[in-house]
């Protein structure tokens, strides 16, 4: 056993000092364009900044203590999350998977076995020739062993596996991350579109009230004779219109409330979201430079993680063209007597090597390496265009943003004037110097230019939140798992 022992560890050692080798391109991340400065953020000052927000829980920055319980339980709740995190999960115990091949495979075999096998023997039994025939023999048998088996990573197979998989396991990470900053944005999104219906219920409910009174006066003058029938018919047609108009709001109310209750993860039935008002200050998250994505990116973090998994295949692939060595052993007892089994005369050992090697594979080995090669380059070229759609959406939305709210200042004084209008023409109609068609008219205007300021409210908000999610929220690389 001492020379066995020498023998292991010689071969031990070799292999130690070959596995040193790693085969294939060690991963360098490629360059990307990436400009100095947002081209849309020059020159515009938002209307409501938001420097100081809580940059983990990024919606904080709206004020709103209903949307920040919503937004709370997208983390604990929602299924697509749920989803992404048990896809990270068995991505983590793949890197396990693959890191077991460091180590050799060590198993137990006992047997016990009892046999009986025919035999005959014949012995002279003089001048008389009689014959005695021997009986079947029978015996037992017993084998205790212990067996080990290693494939020493010589050319860095395993390792190059263990890099892909832990950058895939990186990048499910990341996927998580992207999964929850989305349901997140989603349900702001649905929260918001459902507050701006609330202000248009509202904005029905008071002219609602006001067609009321425009009906009960034309009533009055009508009675009076200095108004036509017709213009009282006139006025219950503008009345019940705006009724069904404030009706229909409920569906799409409706909608969204369900919307977000699947978002948070409970049944529609069990959520109910109460009516109020929604605050008209609308928040821009701080900007930096267009770098800063590379690390506050989700999405761009899967896409480099998934790039370095496809350069460390491209290692293990090579690895196809270098001669495998397996070192395997085993050590046990064996006897015919199991009360003798430990005995020292019954112990038996051996240890070996083997190695293959492929002499000639008609090309296979060099396409799956070309192969390997050309899914990293599928894999950078989907890093960049991640980046460049990155850009673009940050660039998109400071460009909503911008516009929104130069819009939303000339609707406000279309608005103003729109309801200036109203007021003047209704006293010309008290004093019956003009006829209702003319009021109606400039109410009708003012309802429209009102709905078109929750209008660009609603944009406001919806691409405050976007802008959120395209900056990556409150999500940094430094979250991703080390190990």
């Amino acid at each position: 056993m001492s020379r066995a022992a020498r023998i292991l560890a010689a071969g031990v050692a070799l292999s130690a000092v070959l596995a040193g080798c790693t085969v294939g391109p060690n991963y360098k991340r490629p360059d990307v364009p990436i400009t100095p400065a947002f081209k849309e953020e020059q020159g515009w000052t938002p209307s409501h900044p938001t420097d100081a927000i809580d940059k983990g829980a990024w919606w904080s920055m709206f004020n709103d203590p209903v949307l920040d319980g919503l937004e709370r339980r997208v983390a604990i709740s929602n299924q697509t999350v749920k989803q992404a995190e048990a896809a990270y999960r068995q991505a983590h115990e793949i890197v396990a998977e693959a890191r077991a091949a460091y180590f050799p495979t060590l198993g137990a075999i006992g047997s016990a076995d009892r046999s009986k096998g025919s035999g005959a023997a014949a012995s002279a039994a003089g001048s008389s020739g009689s014959t005695a025939s021997a009986s079947p023999a029978t015996g037992n048998s017993f084998a205790l062993s212990l067996e080990a088996s290693w494939v020493p990573d010589l050319w860095g197979k395993v390792r190059r596996t263990v890099e892909s998989d832990k950058a895939l396991a990186q990048a499910g990470a990341a996927d998580l991350a992207n999964a929850r900053l989305a349901a997140q944005a989603t349900l702001a999104e649905d929260y918001f579109t459902l507050r701006v219906l609330d202000e248009e219920a509202a904005l029905y409910g008071r002219t609602i009230a006001d067609y009321e009174r425009f009906l009960k006066l034309t009533q009055d003058q009508f009675r009076e004779g200095t108004q036509p029938q017709s213009a009282v018919l006139t006025a219950e047609t503008q009345l019940d219109g705006a009724k069904a108009a404030a009706i229909a709001l409920g569906v799409q109310r409706a909608d969204m409330e369900h919307a977000v209750a699947v978002l948070v993860g409970v049944p529609p039935a069990e959520l109910n979201i109460a009516a109020t008002t929604l605050s008209r200050d609308v928040p821009t998250p701080p900007v930096a430079v267009p770098s800063t994505l590379l690390q506050r990116r989700p999405d761009i973090a899967a896409a480099e993680r998934q790039m370095q998994s496809g350069n460390a295949l491209i290692g293990v692939a090579m690895t196809a063209y270098y001669p495998d060595l397996t070192l395997s052993g085993d050590y046990g007892f064996a006897a015919s007597n199991l009360g003798r089994l430990f005995n020292a005369s019954s112990s038996v050992w051996s240890f070996g090597a083997s190695g293959a090697e492929t002499l000639l594979d008609f090309g296979l080995r060099h396409a799956q390496v070309a192969a390997a090669r050309a899914v990293y380059d599928q894999d950078v070229a989907s890093y960049r265009q991640t980046v460049l759609t990155a850009f673009q959406g940050v660039e998109d939305e400071l460009a909503a943003l911008r516009i929104y709210q130069q819009q939303e200042a000339a609707l406000l004084a279309t608005e103003d004037a729109a309801r200036k209008t109203v007021k003047l023409d209704l006293d010309e109609y008290r004093e019956g110097t003009i006829d209702y068609t003319t009021v109606i008219t400039a109410q009708a205007v003012l309802t429209t230019a009102s709905l078109n300021v929750l209008g660009v409210l609603q944009n406001r908000l919806q691409a405050s939140v976007l802008l959120v999610e395209d900056l990556g929220g409150g999500w940094s690389t430094a979250d991703l798992p080390k190990s």
